[in-house]
């Protein structure tokens, strides 16, 4: 048999399922389908998944094997693709939470094959973790103590592969519609990205061989990069899987090596927005707390623009939207920050904010973008009471007391203010030799919004 295995955001060898079984079926065809849809709607993601190509088609041409690469709507293609094979099957991993697989088996029996259907290599399958009365956890806590006491499955190893008697035409690793809908910011993004399944095992690598015993004093620390694995985006694409990273490190969790746990649990709070997302697959649409759905935030306005662009005049927040737009990435406790100021101090529809991480994240993941955004926001799942709003400057003087964050990226002559200017649309028009003026006092905004939450509550 000839069988096509379709890598969906799984781009890597180790650890993939759909091509072990795929592997043991037949004559494999490896096949990736760019959507032009997303890369207008995710470029950043887009450019991600586009730099892992050609790592992916290098290790798949070392053992014999080559990726098919197409562009364009994917059950066209995927139809078209298996008229020109004749394969007989098609083997991917489930879409959730990505893509929904409606339709799918429809489109691949019109073209004369069957379709199978994988879990992704996550750490439990999805909807296996449950509480005592049968439902879905609701508070990580306790999932998190419930997935330590599951035998996690050891990761797959790559499998071997045979080629079919011809191949199909490729469009090639490269991706325009990615490259257009990023424009400038390609060049300056692409130099902050480390492609490739081999990359994020060196990386894992680093971290567990470097500063990972200080991981839970340290990673909330902007200026420390080296303090978490930056592995965020080869998570987000599938350069690696979530029981690899537990299988690296089981030893050294089972010995209690300070670090360890709140590093994996940082790996399963993934988990956790995957198993609401599963539950309540409107997340990123819909407020969690159903209760919240009245909530007077204000739709897209100007302050949420200037906040797009890092000029509200506070500096911690705006470093980070430049960090965002430079690197597609940004700190994890910056992200708590700008999050709780577009929603908190501008009052702000968490979606505004959803949208535009979904937009410029090259780790964009939808579960974690969405549970996150309701977390901070206060109308998700495992949410603190409606009060925790973030002092920005608190915060900044906490984890980035020297500034070294700040500077970094808000000082004109700095590096990352340089990068910025690089890689932002020219219709923007900023001069950033010029300090923004706050769109609202902290004391203020930190009382407008104690206000609509009292009211809202009362």
């Amino acid at each position: 048999m000839t069988v096509i295995c379709w890598f969906r955001r799984v781009l890597r060898l180790d650890d993939h399922p759909a091509l072990v079984a795929a592997a043991a079926a037949g004559a494999v065809i490896p096949l990736v389908i760019l959507d032009p849809r997303e890369a207008s709607d995710r470029p950043a993601s887009a450019q991600r998944q586009a730099m892992a190509l050609a790592p992916l088609d290098r290790a798949l041409r070392k053992i014999g094997s080559r990726l098919i690469v197409r562009r364009g709507d994917p059950a066209q293609v995927l139809e078209q693709v298996l008229q020109e094979t004749g394969a007989d099957a098609v083997y991917t991993t489930v879409g959730f939470p990505f893509a929904s697989d409606d339709g799918l088996a429809e489109v691949v029996e019109r073209g004369g094959a069957r379709l199978h259907l994988h879990d992704l290599a996550d750490l439990v399958p999805r909807g296996s973790v449950l509480t005592g009365s049968g439902g879905v956890y609701k508070v990580f806590s306790p999932f998190w103590k419930a997935v330590r006491q599951v035998d996690i499955a050891p990761p797959l190893a790559p499998p071997s592969l045979s080629a079919p008697d011809a191949w199909p035409d490729s469009d090639g690793t490269d991706w325009p519609e990615a490259r257009a809908a990023m424009d400038r910011g390609w060049d300056v993004m692409a130099a902050h990205v480390r492609a490739g399944e081999e990359e994020a095992h060196a990386r894992l690598e680093e971290f567990m061989s470097g500063d990972v015993a200080g991981y839970k004093q340290d990673r909330n620390h902007p200026w420390r990069p080296q303090a978490t694995s930056g592995l965020s985006d080869a998570l987000a694409v599938g350069e690696i899987s979530a029981r690899r990273i537990w299988s690296r490190c089981r030893g050294e969790f089972e010995q209690g090596i300070p670090g360890i746990e709140p590093f994996l649990s940082e790996v399963c709070w993934r988990e956790f927005a995957r198993e609401l997302m599963f539950e309540t697959p409107d997340m990123d649409r819909s407020c969690w707390r159903k209760e919240w759905n009245d909530f007077p935030w204000r739709a897209d306005n100007d302050d949420a623009e200037a906040w797009r662009r890092g000029r509200t005049g506070v500096p911690i927040v705006d470093a980070g939207m430049r960090e965002l737009y430079v690197t597609g990435r940004m700190h994890n406790r910056v992200r708590m920050i700008t999050a709780s100021y577009l929603t908190k101090h501008l009052l702000t529809d968490w979606r505004v904010g959803l949208a535009w991480f979904e937009h410029c994240l090259a780790d964009w993941d939808a579960a974690s973008n969405a549970m996150n955004w309701q977390w901070v926001a206060g109308c998700g799942p495992d949410a603190s009471p409606y009060f925790r709003i973030f002092n920005p400057e608190t915060q900044a003087e906490k984890f980035d007391g020297k500034s070294q964050y700040q500077d970094h990226w808000m000082r004109p002559d700095a590096p990352g203010a340089r990068e910025f200017a690089a890689a932002i649309p020219r219709a923007w028009d900023l001069d950033l030799t010029k300090r923004a003026m706050p769109r609202i006092s902290l004391a203020e905004g930190r009382a407008r919004a104690l206000t609509a939450y009292e009211e809202v509550k009362s």
